[in-house]
């Protein structure tokens, strides 16, 4: 479109699998599609089901786990309609103040979900390393300010993003190369003006948070190695890091696609279309339906208060 009115232009989604001629066949891909959300809603709202009515998992650890899963329930319903409106209904437009809408609850609560993961670390911190002070530490109106804190600095970074982007003039094709609207990678590239600012605030925004919260993440991890071999005991050194391993996967599985898109759009533009779209699916599809799988097999109280509902 190359109307200058902003208020009445209308974006399209582009249909890869279509355009890019993958021979696939699209019912089966409808269902794996509509599978996924129903998994992923299934499986973050019988967690925050049995964390809220079993009183045993009133604890930091699983508290942490129930905001964990209410952030990518949150990714969920926000990404929702326009995925699935886009494969079952084959409704592939948006208006561009309701792709501004979605964009900023996107990056929102992906910066929430990285802070949550932080919290996640200083609690195996705590507890590996000052497990005497973990209840005094770790108290639930603490708990409750620090994530108000994260929530306040997600939303603050990202409320700007939509006026930012509301004050260009698109010129270019209207096409998304996604189902959903993402800043850097769908929106920017519409734009026929200068973007210098918008580009320096979105590396910014993600140095300050996907990227300092990686970096705590990392010394915890590094602090919590060094109390580890301090162990005499191997098997008590085994079942602490035990402790360990559902967080750390659910790091691996939320940041490996966030940098890997990071580093292909700012550092290897000449990159494949189909690998960044692949990508933003892995971000945004792959750690709400992962996240709450992985936990319910490593913790066993859990998994124990899981079946009994489902035996029920």
């Amino acid at each position: 479109l190359q109307s200058p009115q902003l208020g009445g232009e209308r974006l399209s989604f582009w249909y890869f699998l279509v355009s890019k001629g993958f021979h696939i066949s699209l019912e089966m891909f409808y269902l794996a599609i509509s599978m996924q959300f129903n998994f992923l809603d299934l499986g973050n709202s019988v967690i925050l089901f049995i964390i809220k009515t079993d009183p045993s998992l009133h604890e930091p650890m699983y508290i942490f786990l129930s905001m964990l899963a209410i952030t990518d329930l949150g990714l969920s319903v926000t990404t929702m309609p326009t995925i699935l409106g886009i494969f079952l209904f084959n409704s592939r437009e948006i208006s561009l103040n309701a792709c501004f809408a979605q964009l900023f609850f996107i990056h929102s609560l992906s910066y929430i979900e990285s802070s949550v993961l932080l919290l996640m670390a200083f609690d195996r911190f705590v507890a590996i390393c000052n497990p005497l002070r973990y209840a005094s530490i770790l108290t639930l109106p603490r708990i409750a300010k620090m994530g108000q804190l994260f929530v306040l600095r997600a939303v603050a970074l990202i409320f700007p993003l939509p006026f930012l982007l509301k004050r260009f003039r698109y010129c270019q094709a209207n096409i998304l190369s996604h189902s959903f609207c993402v800043h850097q990678e769908d929106v920017m590239k519409l734009v026929c003006s200068d973007i210098t600012v918008n580009n320096i605030y979105g590396f910014f925004i993600t140095v300050i948070t996907v990227g300092l919260d990686s970096l705590l993440i990392f010394l915890s991890y590094v602090m919590i190695l060094k109390a580890v071999l301090r162990i005499t005991s191997p098997t008590k050194c085994l079942r602490a890091l035990n402790t360990c391993v559902s967080h750390l996967c659910a790091v691996l599985v939320f940041y490996t696609p966030e940098f890997s898109l990071t580093v292909i759009h700012r550092f290897w533009k000449s990159s494949s279309p189909l690998l960044q779209i692949v990508l933003g699916y892995v971000y945004l599809l792959v750690p709400p339906l992962m996240n709450p799988i992985v936990y319910s097999v490593k913790s066993k109280h859990l998994r124990s208060r899981i079946i009994r509902v489902f035996m029920k």
